[in-house]
């Protein structure tokens, strides 16, 4: 039995995308170990995924902490990992890899670096949609992927009957209204005309609800829809996928809950402008679609009640 070391350090997007690759790499590691090196918002998360079997908090302290990165090398080192599955692909995970591993290739240390070809530029390689540039890393390092395409958020799920029944919920539209405040090019403004729209057509068939993010609480009560909130502070990841999970139809900015929604298995759609593409990012499933349009402000309420109409009956 060996070691093995998947690094995965976020965001909530990214997490959800790298489910499939995380049962890829344990499913080809059925006698190993498997480590999960993560941030603090995942850390508690990842406790609960059947592919892993112990997680490590990474701090991210600066890199000129020398007593923490000495700390954090010497948890690694006494793992004596045989195998690294660097998912994470940053800057980091790179230097990471020059303190470990530094001559290894991806028999050792797996990454879209060490397993990209020499005669491709990784510029042009990262132009491929995300959960591509997966399954081209593990196969390249010699694993058989049945999931990374195809990657399940569910084992993220808890029970929340509790806060089910104290909203009163049973059909309903869940939307994602927010986004970072310096990542305002994702966000549409039209909620509140789309959510007449909605109740104008099917009247009090489904409740309208939003489920802030903490710094999101004060903003949602400008959108005209229940704030789904747990003992007055934001639903956790777990409480907030069984929430996307069991809902009638997701609306969604660009955002980590719109990727949720996605590897949920969820009807939805998702609203992009210009800042990427839905290809990219590996979103559309056979549920949940995606509207790209070059402008946000310029796409109508209307409009994206029709498509809604398209997927939801």
């Amino acid at each position: 039995m060996s070691n093995i070391l998947i690094i995965k350090h976020g965001s909530l997007g990214d997490i959800a995308q790298a489910c499939g690759a995380i049962q890829d790499i344990s499913e080809n590691h059925k006698e190993d170990q498997i480590h999960l090196l993560t941030t603090k918002p995942y850390f508690e998360l990842f406790k609960k995924n059947p592919f892993v079997h112990n997680v490590i908090l990474d701090k991210r302290s600066s890199r000129f902490n020398v007593i923490y990165l000495y700390l954090l090398m010497r948890t690694l080192k006494k793992l004596n990992v045989q195998k690294v599955y660097d998912l994470q692909n940053s800057s980091r995970t790179k230097f990471y890899k020059n303190i470990l591993f530094p001559k290894s290739n991806y028999n050792t240390w797996s990454s879209s670096e060490t397993t990209l070809p020499k005669e491709i530029l990784k510029e042009e390689f990262d132009k491929n949609s995300v959960l591509y540039r997966f399954e081209y890393q593990l196969k390249k390092s010699g694993l058989n992927t049945q999931h990374t395409m195809s990657p399940s958020f569910n084992w993220s799920c808890t029970k929340i009957d509790n806060i089910k029944n104290e909203n009163e919920l049973k059909e309903y539209i869940i939307l994602f209204p927010f986004c970072s405040a310096h990542l305002d090019v994702k966000k549409w403004p039209y909620y509140n005309e789309l959510i007449q729209l909605i109740k104008n057509t099917f009247k009090d068939r489904y409740k309208i609800i939003v489920a802030p993010g903490p710094s999101e609480i004060n903003d949602a009560k400008n959108i005209n829809a229940i704030s789904i909130l747990y003992q007055n502070k934001a639903l956790n990841i777990s409480q907030l996928s069984t929430l996307i999970k069991e809902s009638s139809f997701v609306i969604a900015n660009d955002t980590g809950p719109a990727h949720m929604s996605a590897h949920l298995g969820v009807k939805g759609v998702t609203l992009f402008g210009k800042h990427t593409t839905a290809f990219k990012v590996s979103i559309e499933r056979e549920n949940f679609k995606a509207i790209q349009v070059d402008d946000l402000k310029k796409l109508s309420a209307k409009k994206v009640f029709e498509r809604i109409i398209s997927i939801l009956d």
